[in-house]
């Protein structure tokens, strides 16, 4: 694969899905093939006009396998949706994605393989990579490295040398979005390596997943130079985590108690679900929010109506009137509307890219043997997603990273109280 043509890489990777509910990508614009007059591009996304607070250099393009996954008709910077359907809401996400969880079909996006900076819906593949592998009911001692985490950024209350159940952290980490929780679940799943192992094998495991897009840097989504994901790997993501029975009960869970930690005089404290979709969404299933001022509000929902489950994924997103979840419950509802048939694509199986792909490294990490199935991980090339084909490529996302460890700042209402004190809904905390 290394060394084909990338129109070539596109075609052995994923064969173009010919849909006929599938609007094509340059079409409703420019008119007709048919009538001689040459398409004028993508149509645009519905999208709301939101504040001037993007970076001032936005995340490399894709290469072209990369943005084939799944369809051609995927393929786009604008909107993608079936023949005939309404039109999807406006919204002020960047980019997002409907699917359905079972079939897999892709009912509609915007800039599907566009890509984006994951915040805090990052900790989904955290959970997609470590929930098989690390036993819920074990005992652990949080360590100084695991709370050493940024002034200001979303916690739930662990604290060093506290001893908690598995369970309990995934809570703290899927509840309120603690990055202390990440470090810890990062750490324990990394095997000799640590965290740093960890996160290898987050990467591994998006690998495995089809998600080509993505890069982990940090465990806890936290910004770090050269980590993006796309609306369509999120997808991809959400329906592994979706399938293990752990991660649903998690995810579904209102509110949980901390254990206290007599010996460090710390007494137990309740902690309550950031996702407003749970409250506010008759179906609702979970999901995850995220903030920071670099990737700004991020979210992952799914919802069950009428036997059929669905899943959002939305990045980029402002809230001057809707809040993250907010707009993902209208685009559930969208989807919702579609028929059962409606579809522009598909979400990729795990391991099913793998035999277009690399094979791991001798020196890749020995938690493949880990993974949900049983199936050996990929590593990355280079580092990054797709970047099989093209020193450019590499060269430009390593720009754009230096873009992002410039921009580490975090929006000040995005802090995070203490715990037990009120904060902002929604923002998934910082990181």
């Amino acid at each position: 694969m290394r060394g084909l043509p990338a129109a070539l890489a596109v075609a052995l990777l994923v064969p173009a899905l010919s849909l006929p509910g599938a609007v094509p990508a340059n079409a409703r614009a420019g008119g007709s093939a048919r009538g001689g007059r040459l398409p004028a591009g993508p149509p645009p996304c519905p999208n709301v006009r939101a504040p001037a607070t993007r970076p001032p250099q936005p995340p490399p393009p894709a290469d072209p396998a990369a943005r084939a996954v799944g369809g051609a008709a995927l393929a786009t910077a604008g909107l993608v949706v079936p023949a005939s359907t309404p039109a999807p809401p406006p919204v002020t996400a960047t980019s997002w994605l409907v699917a359905d969880l079972d079939s897999g079909a892709v009912l509609g996006g915007c800039g599907p393989h566009e890509y984006g900076v994951p915040a805090s819906v990052q900790k989904l593949l955290l959970a997609a990579t470590m929930l098989p592998m690390l036993d819920p009911d074990r005992e652990v001692t949080v360590t100084a490295g695991d709370v050493a985490i940024e002034p200001g950024s979303s916690a739930v209350g662990l604290v060093e040398g506290g001893r908690y159940r598995i369970e309990t952290i995934w809570l703290g980490l899927l509840l309120k979005s603690g990055n202390e929780a990440a470090n810890a679940l990062a750490r324990l799943g990394g095997g000799p390596d640590g965290l740093a192992g960890g996160v290898r094998a987050m990467n591994e495991q998006a690998h495995w997943l089809g998600a080509r897009q993505t890069h982990a840097v940090t465990p806890s989504g936290l910004d770090g130079p050269g980590q993006f994901t796309s609306a369509y790997d999120l997808a991809l993501i959400a329906r592994a985590c979706f399938a293990q029975p752990a991660f649903r009960r998690y995810t579904a869970t209102r509110t949980a108690v901390v254990p206290g930690q007599p010996a460090l005089r710390v007494k137990p404290f309740e902690i309550q679900n950031d996702n407003q979709l749970l409250a506010q969404y008759p179906g609702a299933l979970g999901g995850k929010t995220g903030f920071t001022d670099l990737a700004r509000h991020t979210y992952v929902g799914a919802a069950e109506r009428g036997g059929r489950r669905l899943v959002v994924t939305l990045l980029g997103a402002e809230i001057p009137t809707q809040r993250g979840w907010q707009q993902g419950a209208a685009l559930l509802d969208w989807g919702f509307a579609l028929p059962r048939d409606a579809a522009v694509g598909r979400l990729v199986g795990p391991g099913e890219l793998s035999s277009a792909s690399p094979s791991p490294s001798a020196g890749g990490s020995a938690l493949a043997a880990g993974r949900a199935g049983g199936a050996p991980a990929a590593t990355h090339v280079g580092g990054w997603p797709g970047a099989r084909s093209s020193v450019a490529v590499g060269a430009l996302l390593v720009a754009g990273g230096a873009v992002l460890l410039g921009r580490r700042r975090r929006h000040p209402a995005a802090l995070v109280a203490p715990a037990g004190s009120p904060r902002p809904p929604d923002d998934g905390g910082r990181g």
